[in-house]
This record gives C-alpha cells, structure tokens and sequence, in this order.
C-alpha cells in the first residue's frame, strides 16, 4: 500500500496532512498521487493552489515533452480538483477559492479537450445537470460538472432554478442516460422529489438515472425521494455516473 512519503511533491504531500480527514480518502489520495509523475503532480498543485497561470504553463510543458493528454487530464487536473472538492465540502475553502481552482482546471483543459475532441475519443456517456426549481446556488454543481467533462461525459448544464418540465425537455432532446440535482436549501430539496413524480407522471422514469446532491441532501433523503443514487462530492458525483453507464452497458449486452 503507498505512503504518504511516496509522493513526491511536498505542496500535495501537505495538504493531505491538513485537510483529509476520512481514511478512505486519505488512502485513495495518497495511491493516486503516489503513483502519478512528479510533472503531473506539480499541475495537480498548481490547480489546488488556484493558479491558473502555472497550470497554463505546466500543462503546455508537458504537452511539448509528449505527455499524453489524458494522462494530464487524470493524474494532474482532475486528481487536484478531487482535493479541490473534499476541502470544499469540507468547508475549508469557500466560493472564491473553487472559482480561482475552476479557473485553472480550465487552464489546463483548454489543452486538453480539443487534443481528445481530435483524437475522435467517444464520451462517456450524456448527463443533464442543474439546481432544482427555487433554489440559485450552483457552485457544488458546477464542480460536478467540470469533474464529469474531465472524466469525458458530456454535460448539459441547465442552470439554477430548474424546473420539472425543464429536465424532462432536456432529457428527451439529449437522450440523456444520467440526470443530476443539486439543491443547496433544506427549502428546495422536496421540489427534487417533485421531479422525480414528473418523471414518473411522463412515462420516462425507466429511461433515466437519477443522482441526486448538495451540502443538506443525505442517502436516506436520496432513498425516500426515490432517486437512483446520492452524491456527497463532486468524486462520488462521477463514480456514480459511471457506475449508471457501466450498468446501462451490461443491459444493453
């Protein structure tokens, strides 16, 4: 099993030590890290320390030097915005932070989308997102939805304050498989059941997954509302939706 001295960067090695608090995470951080380039680990620092410019840099750096894109993408950006979204969760960074954060996994990803858009790479899979009707926060979200880009699905981001008619349409028009709610507002969380019965009342409940999350949202209110799963972060948010592809797959076959 890796040690946390396995990883070479001391910036990421740190903020394992101050800010992870749950040995499952602990562990996977430190086993993903452990085993990722120390070029790919200094992007990953870069973008927890919010700085789009040197993940601008390093990313092209190592781009030139015929590191492959998704190795990039997975061992540098998306494995930094992972620690991006625990710390969050966490409350140990607040909005401004995961902006400066989202900023610089964008850096990077300006790189890397039309490297994998050229290399004719097929996505993962579709999933609609968006805030529930009533409520306007959508920082939780969006990290969920820049998590789920990198990892090749594509989003469609239908905003805040959504409504039942406004998922339904974009599931229909996108033929999406995956679905996802956040609501923010112990207030706004029953409108996430509400969807669900429209989906129900459309004939169209079969045709999609359902995930649902946001900081006052739990498994057992995800259980009781109905939904397919529950998402306490931005990382379960895309294991989750994978999971639901993979399923979709074995069906298929």
């Amino acid at each position: 099993m890796a040690e946390l001295a396995d990883i070479e960067n001391e910036f990421i090695r740190d903020e394992i030590e101050e800010f992870l608090e749950r040995p499952d995470e602990i562990e996977r951080t430190i086993e993903t890290f452990s085993n990722a380039a120390p070029e790919m680990q200094a992007i990953a620092a870069a973008l927890i320390d919010g700085d789009n410019f040197a993940v601008d840099e390093l990313t092209k750096e190592a781009l030139e030097a015929g590191t492959e894109a998704l190795e990039i993408m997975d061992d540098g950006l998306i494995s930094g915005m992972g620690v991006v979204g625990i710390k969050f969760r966490e409350n140990f960074i607040f909005v401004p932070e995961v902006l400066a954060c989202a900023r610089a996994m964008k850096a990077g990803m300006a790189y890397i989308e039309p490297i994998l858009s050229a290399s004719g790479v097929e996505p993962v899979g579709t999933v609609i997102m968006g805030t529930v009707k009533g409520d306007l926060h959508d920082i939780g979200k969006n990290l969920c939805i820049m998590m789920l880009r990198g990892a090749g699905f594509v989003v469609h981001d239908l905003g805040v304050d959504t409504s039942d008619d406004e998922f339904i349409e974009a599931v229909e028009d996108h033929e999406a498989k995956v679905l996802g709610m956040s609501a923010l507002l112990t207030t706004t969380m029953p409108n996430m059941g509400k969807t669900i019965e429209a989906f129900i009342d459309e004939d169209l409940r079969e045709e999609v997954k359902i995930m649902v999350g946001g900081a006052p949202v739990t498994q057992e209110f995800a259980d009781d509302m109905g939904a397919d799963g529950y998402g306490k972060d931005a990382l379960a948010c895309v294991a989750l939706a994978k999971k639901f592809m993979d399923d979709d797959d074995e069906e298929e076959f």
